[in-house]
């Protein structure tokens, strides 16, 4: 039964939880973190590792996408960034860290992500990002929204995609406008397409379950907040408790599982997870994966400088998100920040560690048994 409270006279609201207010509690049994498995399959697409780049320039180049993918993740490149606007990217890049490091107003490299991201989109350069992933030999994946999905799609599977993100902030399998445009319809979209797609990001069962019809192989939960970075709330209003959010999408993917018959839809958590604690909690909650931003922001790899900035930051109207400073000084790995070594007590390095140590505290083997491990509400 859901948790409603009154918050004024003929007015309620639903009691709902993030990954912080719960805790995992471990079973009677415990076993070596040696003979945990992180590994989960997406499609006909292994991954030995549970954890997804955001799409963002600031984290996921060509170079990074591959780093990961040898790595065992999965880096997916933003299919309306840089890379498919502009043939120098890291001077962009460079300038625009120069920029944000300047002790300028926070409004003035917006307006700069805004104005390099009002240069318009050029088919062969994305495309040859594509490339260079593909030919590293590791899963390739692009992330387009929904409005530029038709436009952009069939130039990535021209250039050999393995994956499709349909992604944005809030996305629906119902999408409703008037005026000459059509809204796309996610369930023809996809049908027409030889590729898996992952949709996202959503907030509750419901719309989970609607876009789990639409054929999609995977359903993002969340829109990416990370503290300090993300402004969803401030600018929409919008909050995502990620522990129900997650468990919703969870009970959502039950249904759909009894629904067909069988076909399981994978829940990919994205938003909140900051430490390696967050990632084994989401992955506890119900979820199959995560996506990481700023946590994998402050590697040596990632091309932006030791910022982060979320994709939504770019909008050329209503930026959601701002360049955070992530690392300060010499930056780790992304050997280190994904299996260590740590010498962090809080569970910024070693996330797939923390993760595999978790699993075996509590005496669960792979992620899927993980996912129905006890959980406490702190009071």
């Amino acid at each position: 039964m859901r948790d409603l409270v009154e918050i004024g006279m003929g007015r309620t609201a639903r009691r709902t939880y993030e990954l912080d207010d719960i805790d995992i509690v471990p079973s009677r049994r415990t076993r070596s973190s040696k003979e945990v498995s992180t590994s989960w399959q997406l499609d006909a697409y292994r991954f030995d590792i549970p954890v997804l780049a955001h799409p963002t320039d600031a984290l996921v180049s060509p170079a990074f996408a591959i780093e990961l993918g040898k790595r065992g993740g999965l880096g997916v490149i933003n299919g309306e960034g840089l890379w498919g606007r502009h043939p120098d990217v890291e001077a962009k890049l460079a300038e625009l860290v120069a920029l944000a490091e300047s002790d300028v107003d926070v409004e003035v490299p917006i307006r700069k992500l805004q104005e390099l991201h009002a240069a318009p989109l050029q088919p062969n350069l994305l495309a040859a990002a594509v490339a260079q992933v593909r030919d590293s030999g590791v899963t390739t994946a692009v992330r387009v929204s929904p409005q530029n999905a038709r436009a952009l799609t069939p130039h990535l599977i021209e250039a050999g995609i393995d994956l499709l993100v349909v992604h944005g902030t809030i996305i629906s399998a119902e999408h409703v406008a008037h005026g000459d445009s059509e809204p796309l319809n996610l369930k023809t979209f996809i049908s027409e397409l030889d590729v898996p797609v992952v949709a996202g990001g959503v907030s509750d069962h419901r719309t989970a379950l609607h876009l789990m019809r639409t054929g999609a192989a995977g359903v993002i939960v969340g829109y990416g907040s990370t503290e300090g970075a993300t402004t969803t709330g401030e600018v929409l209003g919008i909050g995502l408790p990620m522990a129900t959010a997650i468990a919703d999408a969870a009970a959502a993917r039950r249904d759909y599982l009894d629904e067909t018959g069988g076909r399981y839809v994978h829940v990919i958590a994205d938003g909140d997870i900051t430490s390696s604690g967050d990632l084994a909690k989401a992955i506890a909650c119900g979820a199959d994966a995560a996506v990481l931003g700023a946590p994998l922001a402050v590697a040596a790899e990632a091309p932006g400088g030791g910022w982060y900035w979320p994709s939504a930051a770019a909008h050329p109207s209503v930026p959601r998100g701002t360049m955070l400073p992530v690392s300060f000084g010499e930056r780790p790995s992304l050997d280190r920040v994904l299996a260590g070594p740590s010498d962090d007590p809080y569970g910024s390095l070693n996330f797939v560690g923390g993760l595999r140590r978790s699993m075996a505290k509590s005496g669960y083997s792979d992620l899927k048994e993980f996912q129905k491990v006890g959980l406490t509400v702190r009071a």
